[in-house]
């Protein structure tokens, strides 16, 4: 009799391997609204699963798209064990991890834990790197511990068209080279001249650059272009 339990040491369907997946990606390029489709997938054939998300845009716990489309979600806040959350549900067959660029990284040993002893699939996304172009330790992990790494090809255009693949932070229309890892910012609209954030910085929103115009701190027209506030990406 196959053990239904949220913690069984069997692959969950088919006698399959489970798997843990990393979808990583540029800001715009598509990340959450993977994450709810493929969480709408797997639901639609009968299997249970958590939705996780840290920093969502929403500023809540849930994951948004900015299509419009979202689900609630749990927060991943730093001391959460993701093997005990598992562990208070009945059965558990797979995990959506929105933003795990943002979690610790003993939390991305424990997905490996979940996927490796207890057959639980992992489908995690995220960005690869900050805005210093430096990679998140935890997706640093997940780089070296997932079973498929995926870029998403969803194109995100730089302003001088060539494909973007890196997160600045503009802080009172300036790139900037240092600060926090993760500053998280207003998502409802570009912020006015000398607006300053929750953590003091004036200004402060994000672009996707190419890495020509992100080495050289090129922003081109920035007032005509610059895009709303996001959350601590990058």
């Amino acid at each position: 009799m196959t053990d239904l339990s949220a913690l069984s040491s069997s692959p969950t369907q088919g006698g399959r391997d489970a798997v843990l997946k990393f979808f990583y990606g540029p800001m715009d390029c598509g990340k959450s609204t993977l994450a709810l489709q493929m969480n709408y997938n797997h639901r639609r054939q009968g299997r249970r699963g958590i939705v996780l998300t840290k920093h969502d845009r929403s500023g809540g716990p849930r994951i948004t798209s900015r299509i419009g489309i979202d689900n609630e979600a749990v927060e991943v806040v730093d001391g959460l064990d993701l093997v005990e959350l598992v562990c208070a549900y009945d059965r558990i067959d797979y995990l959506i991890c929105d933003e795990a660029c943002f979690y610790n990284v003993e939390q991305i040993e424990q997905l490996a834990d979940l996927v490796d002893d207890h057959g639980i699939d992992v489908y995690a996304f995220g960005l690869a790197s900050d805005f210093r172009s430096q990679m998140f330790p935890a997706a640093q992990r997940l780089f070296e511990l997932a079973d498929e790494v995926a870029r998403l090809q969803v194109e995100v255009l730089c302003w001088c068209g060539r494909p973007g693949r890196l997160n600045a932070r503009i802080v009172g229309g300036v790139m900037a080279r240092t600060g926090e890892q993760v500053v998280i910012a207003d998502t409802g609209s570009a912020a006015p001249a000398g607006s300053a954030e929750p953590d003091g910085e004036v200004g402060v929103h994000y672009r996707v650059l190419c890495r020509r115009h992100h080495r050289n701190g090129d922003l081109g027209d920035e007032a005509a272009s610059s895009s709303p506030l996001e959350p601590a990406h990058a």
